[in-house]
């Protein structure tokens, strides 16, 4: 297996890279920051330029692509949020299409923050429309984002996107999932915390620990290798039990 993986240089990517690497995959990374982990080639890119994913040098064939670099919800960084977590996906993602044989398979960080995207779908089919990350400052303002919002709806989109792609990617041999974690152990879980303030506080607690940036990609290289070949398209979540458990208490009410 030859496989394409961003954000590898930490978090989750980084653990999808060891995983996937441990399995005897040949491991290429895209990140800003060079991984540390066993890579078998480094391609450096700010994923928030458009440009800069057009110019990277791709070449061959990938079985398998793990779209897993994400910002977090931080003050200041609407535009970039939304440029990477969704616009930078979706443009990584259409370059390596045409590289992927038939059986190939796509896995895209989501997040339970992304649930609600059918309540939002308005808002996730206008982000869904825009071309260029240059169009983000006006439609920012025009929908008045703060940064959870941004982070909310981009993650929203990424579980519409690849819904919406079924049919496309079935007719070309391919395939896609993604994976929506809960509080997660990374570098990045003190982020979501002061962001999320109560929201998030009440998942810690509910859980009884964030889960492992080694749990989620466990998930994700199953996904990625010929076991899931029969599953398309479904949001997988990794909550430790937080879905189940707030849908029995707001049962219970």
């Amino acid at each position: 297996m030859r496989a394409l993986i961003t954000g590898a240089a930490t978090g989750i990517g980084a653990a999808t890279a060891a995983r996937l690497a441990s399995e005897g995959a040949e491991v290429v990374a895209i990140d800003i920051a060079e991984p540390k982990g066993p890579v078998d080639q480094w391609l450096q890119a700010d994923m928030t330029d458009p440009a800069a994913i057009a110019a990277l040098p791709l070449t061959g064939r990938f079985d398998t692509l793990v779209n897993a670099a994400g910002l977090p919800p931080r003050d200041g960084l609407e535009v970039s949020i939304l440029a990477l977590n969704f616009l930078g996906l979706r443009q990584l993602t259409e370059r390596v299409l045409p590289m992927m044989p038939e059986g190939g398979a796509m896995v895209h960080i989501a997040s339970k923050a992304g649930a609600r995207w059918r309540q939002n779908l308005a808002q996730v089919r206008r982000l869904l429309a825009l071309e260029a990350a240059s169009d983000l400052p006006a439609f920012i303002a025009a929908e008045a984002i703060d940064p959870v919002r941004a982070y909310d709806l981009s993650k929203e989109t990424v579980i519409y996107w690849t819904k919406a792609e079924t049919q496309r990617l079935q007719g070309l041999g391919l395939r896609a999932n993604t994976v929506s974690p809960a509080a997660i152990d990374t570098g990045i879980l003190a982020d979501f915390v002061t962001a999320f303030g109560a929201r998030a506080e009440k998942g810690l607690a509910l859980m009884g620990r964030p889960g492992t940036a080694e749990e989620v990609a466990e998930v994700c290289a199953f996904l990625a290798g010929p076991h899931s070949r029969w599953i398309k398209s479904i949001d997988i979540p990794v909550d430790g039990g937080l879905d189940a458990l707030l849908e029995m208490r707001a049962l219970a009410e």
